[in-house]
């Protein structure tokens, strides 16, 4: 876990992701306290030099709270509706927040085509490259209003689609942000002495039947998609931590070298 740990601390490239669960309250609106903190954390690690890549959740969810839905819509053009009016209503709250702290922020709304397709791929990257280097933090989304099931367009969850981006821009970290403290040993719902396990040197069977693979009634996300995004940063030898959301202030720690969450081995040890 030490050898992890040293180049958790080294990384200069990172993705990040953070849920639904975690931006949003109950009724759909957006957490403006904890995006306010997440916001001023990362623009204090960035001015680190380290380079940041944000990918969000929340659109869906903040759609639902401004159209008065109160489940996750069945059909498909509803939820194309939450969340093209959600993603209008995040943008402008991340910007503006952002901009507090003095960082400047760019939205990317990715498809499945978008990383697949070889001309599409080489011209996104050359697009995180640039921004990057202007000293820009790239927000990441789905882009749920056109990439549907039925168009065999869509990511399933950005979980696996912040994996793909940390592979894409040969990141050298990958962090899931969520509404527990990791990965815990049995179901914490189920289990009131549950603990959280704090190293898994890289994603067995064993590992992923832990695993509840339920989302919350605003997101698609789970510990079962969080799990895959993790084997797919591992397989490109990239550490990866799960972590709860709900303290963004604990980045410092795990950016300082200390075991925070759950932390990740990966199959291409260094």
């Amino acid at each position: 876990m030490d050898k992890i740990l040293q180049r958790i601390h080294t990384a200069r490239r990172v993705v990040v992701k953070v849920g639904t669960s975690t931006l949003t309250h109950e009724d759909g609106g957006a957490n403006l306290r904890l995006l306010s903190c997440l916001a001023r954390v990362l623009s204090e690690v960035r001015r680190t030099g380290k380079e940041l890549v944000l990918v969000t959740s929340g659109a869906m969810g903040i759609g639902m709270g401004k159209l008065g839905l109160s489940q996750r819509p069945k059909d498909t053009p509803t939820r194309q509706a939450a969340a093209a009016v959600g993603q209008c209503v995040l943008m402008t709250m991340y910007d503006r927040i952002f901009w507090e702290y003095g960082q400047l922020v760019a939205q990317l709304l990715l498809t499945r085509h978008d990383t697949e397709n070889n001309e599409s791929r080489a011209n996104l990257h050359n697009s995180f490259e640039r921004l990057l280097e202007l000293g820009v933090l790239p927000i990441v989304n789905e882009n749920d209003s056109v990439a549907v099931e039925e168009l065999e367009g869509k990511f399933g969850d950005n979980d696996s689609l912040s994996a793909i981006v940390a592979r894409l821009i040969g990141a050298d970290l990958l962090i899931l942000m969520t509404d527990t403290d990791g990965l815990f040993d049995a179901n914490p719902r189920e289990t009131p002495d549950a603990r959280v396990i704090p190293f898994v040197p890289y994603v067995t069977d064993e590992i992923l039947a832990l695993a509840d693979g339920e989302g919350s009634a605003r997101g698609t996300g789970g510990m079962s998609t969080k799990l895959r995004a993790v084997q797919l940063a591992s397989n490109a030898g990239i550490p990866a931590v799960i972590m709860n959301g709900s303290a963004p202030e604990r980045l410092y720690e795990l950016l300082a070298g200390k075991a925070v969450g759950t932390v990740f081995g990966t199959n291409k040890q260094a």
